[in-house]
């Protein structure tokens, strides 16, 4: 008698099981559908999923199972085998390897997605400035300015509309270095591109591959010849807010309109020397923060960030010094990457307008031809690096 309740209990429970396993395959058939039909089709979060699945497949199809010759097996197995290796290290900074995956995402967009000119406005309303956000406009700028001059692009705009100055931002008590989103939108209006199709898919290329591989909205920024950029490094973090929204719901609204910087909105970047808040960008969330950071440091495999080690030292493939910190270490989520760029390291360039440049020159160099012991000292960002380098 009991044997028989056991095995029916083992039956009941097999069959929940399968019942279980067949609803869930057929949601997840019909959210398939849905990335290939129908207006829901032409959203960041559905394409970012269909070039996923797409990907995955590539990678992992069993090209011995298709009866292909030796000489077609041969070209995909390494067409296969590139393509690893380009998603493996795009994510350490790779711009080359970066290059090949959206290239990939590229075609597979215009040829099996189906975005084509009158679509791809569904995407993003490139044809309604009104409708564009401040990141949407700084993508377009970064790619327009990228044509003319490559990764010189940021810092270009920067020089061009005295971005690096201090000002005051409304709310503020204190002037500081930030760019707005109201900077922003007046230079987006002034330069006025005039994008054709290949121009609008690369910035949606764009777009999906920091969602996917990148670095968020910081992804662009990262690969352009500054001195620096951090994230999660100010603002409130969200177990803050979330102790503040059992007492006091109306700032904890009022953090959520982005009225009170939180740390996922916190982007920095170092430039000649000067900290500059790109108060206009933003991670969005503190999931996405995270996902930054924990991919950021990856390059040459580091070790694990975990609560017991909750710090990282490392570099990327660039040559950049990257710093990651997580919780219970720190606050909040934050990282902080250090680029070196030798064509800058001049010190001619750095201090011939200063005040007595040219004796510190002189002086400098007498030191270092007569081979003394030399303390570079100063604080965040002075380019003390940049010295160094410039006589290694």
């Amino acid at each position: 008698m009991i044997a028989d309740i056991v095995g029916m209990f083992v039956v009941i429970v097999i069959a929940f099981v399968a019942v279980t396993h067949f609803i869930k395959k057929n949601k997840e058939e019909v959210v398939d559908q849905e990335v290939v039909v129908g207006d829901k089709m032409f959203t960041f979060e559905l394409m970012v999923k269909f070039i996923k699945k797409r990907l995955d497949e590539i990678t992992k199809v069993n090209l011995y199972d298709i009866g292909l010759s030796e000489e077609e097996l041969k070209r995909r197995k390494n067409k296969k085998y590139e393509l690893k290796k380009a998603l493996k290290g795009c994510t350490y900074g790779d711009v080359n390897d970066k290059k090949y995956v959206k290239e990939l995402i590229y075609d597979l967009l215009a040829k099996e997605y189906g975005i084509d000119e009158t679509n791809i406005v569904r995407v993003m309303p490139f044809d309604t400035p009104s409708l564009l956000t401040a990141q949407d406009k700084f993508d377009i700028l970064i790619h327009e300015y990228k044509k003319t001059f490559a990764y010189e692009a940021l810092s270009e705009m920067i020089k061009k509309y005295n971005l690096d100055v201090f000002k005051f931002v409304e709310g503020e008590s204190r002037p500081s270095y930030v760019i707005t989103e109201d900077e922003i939108n007046d230079i987006y209006e002034k330069e006025n591109f005039q994008l054709d199709f290949n121009d609008k898919l690369e910035v949606v290329v764009q777009r999906i591959y920091q969602q996917y591989k990148g670095f968020s909205s910081i992804d662009e920024v990262r690969d352009m010849n500054i001195d620096g950029i951090s994230g999660g490094v100010s603002g409130l973090p969200e177990s803050f807010l979330s102790q503040v929204a059992q007492s006091d719901g109306d700032f904890l609204k009022q953090a959520m309109e982005a009225k009170v910087p939180r740390a996922c909105d916190s982007i920095w970047i170092m430039f000649h020397g000067k900290s500059i808040r790109l108060a206009f960008l933003s991670f969005g969330t503190e999931a996405e923060l995270k996902r930054v950071c924990q991919n950021i440091y990856k390059y040459n495999n580091p070790g694990q960030l975990s609560d017991t080690n909750g710090f990282k030292i490392n570099e990327m493939k660039d040559g950049s010094r990257v710093v990651v910190v997580r919780p219970s270490m720190s606050e909040t989520w934050a990282f902080f990457v250090r680029k070196f760029d030798v064509r800058r390291a001049s010190l001619e360039q750095m201090y011939r307008k200063a005040s007595g440049g040219d004796e510190l020159i002189n002086l400098l160099k007498f030191l270092v031809k007569g081979a003394r012991i030399i303390s570079l000292t100063g604080e965040q960002g002075c380019r003390k690096d940049d010295i160094a380098y410039g006589y290694d």
